[in-house]
């Protein structure tokens, strides 16, 4: 079976999405959950199925001991859902093209430092954009720049507020990120 190691600040719908899904697959498991936020949702999730966790401090992370902490539980993907910092360099390249990031838009539009939850859906209506989406994509150094593995669409309407907006994204993000985490695990070289 193969062993994910989740990053996640925030309520954890990706994260409930990605357990729901593996748990009727039986391909893979959530090793560790990885949080910056101690007041997450996520950690509720974490616990209620018996999760380890990792609480991290940007000021205190030990680069080289936090990539081998993460070695130890031998992930074949680090999945990014939902995390709101960036992915140090050194555990991008003890991982390369094995760190993946959900995006609320279709990249490269509407990607960088600050464009997460609502401020991205809030620039995508106020652009006056037709469509939204969302993308996964491996992680590099760089926001939001790592190849584009999926991306899948939907419309805007005319009445739609960010919170509207959001709403359908998150229905994409739920259906396609386990989906897509599971055909990259089938694919691993």
């Amino acid at each position: 079976m193969h062993q994910l190691v989740v990053f996640a600040s925030g309520k954890g719908s990706n994260v409930q999405a990605i357990l729901d899904y593996f748990q009727s697959s039986g391909k893979a498991q959530i090793a560790l959950i990885v949080c910056n936020n101690p007041a997450g949702g996520v950690l509720d999730i974490a616990a209620a199925h018996q999760i380890p966790v990792q609480l991290i401090d940007r000021s205190s992370v030990k680069e080289a001991a936090f990539v081998e902490m993460l070695r130890s539980h031998s992930p074949s993907l680090l999945v990014l859902a939902g995390f709101l910092w960036k992915v140090p360099d050194s555990v991008v390249q003890a991982f390369p093209a094995r760190i993946i990031n959900i995006h609320p838009a279709l990249l490269p539009k509407y990607g960088g430092k600050g464009m997460y939850g609502q401020h991205v859906h809030q620039a995508v209506i106020a652009a006056g954009e037709k469509e939204s989406g969302i993308t996964i994509h491996y992680v590099n150094e760089h926001y939001d720049e790592g190849g584009a593995i999926l991306q899948a669409r939907c419309a805007l309407l005319p009445e739609d507020t960010h919170e509207g907006l959001a709403g359908r994204v998150h229905k994409l993000e739920h259906y396609f990120f386990p989906r897509t985490i599971e055909f990259l695990l089938d694919n691993l070289s």
